[in-house]
């Protein structure tokens, strides 16, 4: 079997698992959690992973670090995927050790408050919450904020909250997939509407609302990140797929932040599936975690 063979029938793998994961869009959300935290389930944890129950800011979550990981306070705030509606950090174990074995940090996942329970802003909230105690702990120059799908957007959320908040910017920041525009205005949205297996804008917006309601995206930045101010904030990595629907997020985001006198790379992988990273048997995920490691090392001075 080719090597290209191999990696379809590896895509075609992580594919399947979504769409089983996935249950129909007006199920109730406690099916739509059960089904992401069984996929993640399957996600073998490391025997060498330590992994700690963790608080900050009163929102509980998990740290978790790889051998060798640095142990002075350095360390990556990493928000899960999940459509603000589902996703734990127990789910991202797996995924935590990886970056955190890649980056040679830890990295903390916290559980941040879920819609339609708790809506906009409560997650912000929470993730601001996060950010302050963490800088009771360490300086922000050891902190590297990241996020993929609704996490990326949380986190790039987040930095337009520090900046509100008038507090210091983490060293760096990263997302991967991430969902930035809720009113689901990317090109992507359209041209990529037919390769998506897996995202398309009706979900992009349907799920949006469930999140901030009436709430206008182009009004609200703190839920819609595309929207806001960026001069000041940290350098950044934004991953998409070239054929998800949520690429155009990634790009535009870092096009306006570089206009605005900010550093961004954008990489956009062809092929792949949304939050591709997730799934560790995917050789592309593979190559873009390491990616990602390279790019927190540089930022966080880790040898």
């Amino acid at each position: 079997m080719t090597n290209t063979t191999m990696n379809e029938d590896e895509l075609a793998r992580a594919v399947a698992m979504f769409v089983e994961a996935t249950p129909p869009v007006d199920a109730p959300i406690s099916e739509w959690r059960d089904g992401f935290e069984a996929m993640c389930a399957t996600f073998d944890v490391p025997v060498d992973a330590e992994i700690s129950e963790v608080e900050l800011g009163g929102v509980a979550g998990r740290k978790v670090a790889a051998p060798g990981a640095a142990t002075d306070g350095r360390v990556i705030l990493h928000f899960h995927s999940g459509g603000y509606v589902m996703g734990s950090s127990r789910a991202y174990r797996n995924f935590g050790y990886r970056i955190s074995a890649a980056a040679g940090v830890p990295v903390i996942v916290p559980d941040y408050r879920l819609a339609p329970e708790h809506p906009f802003p409560a997650p912000v909230d929470d993730a601001l919450a996060c950010y302050r105690a963490l800088l009771d702990e360490v300086e922000p120059k050891d902190v590297v904020v990241s996020g993929d799908s609704a996490g990326g957007g949380l986190a790039m959320a987040l930095l337009l909250a520090i900046k509100e908040a008038g507090l210091p910017m983490p060293a760096a920041a990263f997302a991967i997939s991430p969902l930035l525009d809720l009113a689901g205005t990317g090109e992507s949205q359209v041209t990529n509407d037919a390769i998506d297996p897996l995202i398309n804008r009706t979900m992009v917006v349907e799920m949006g609302k469930v999140y901030i309601g009436d709430l206008d995206p182009a009004q609200n930045p703190l839920a819609s990140a595309l929207y806001g101010d960026l001069a000041g904030l940290p350098p950044l990595l934004l991953m998409a797929s070239a054929t998800e629907v949520l690429r155009d997020d990634a790009v535009r985001f870092a096009a306006k932040a570089v206009e605005q006198g900010g550093q961004a790379e954008v990489m956009t992988p062809d092929g792949m599936v949304h939050i591709w990273t997730l799934f560790p048997f995917l050789p592309q995920a593979g190559e873009s975690v390491a990616a990602l490691g390279r790019f927190v090392r540089d930022h966080l001075r880790v040898s």
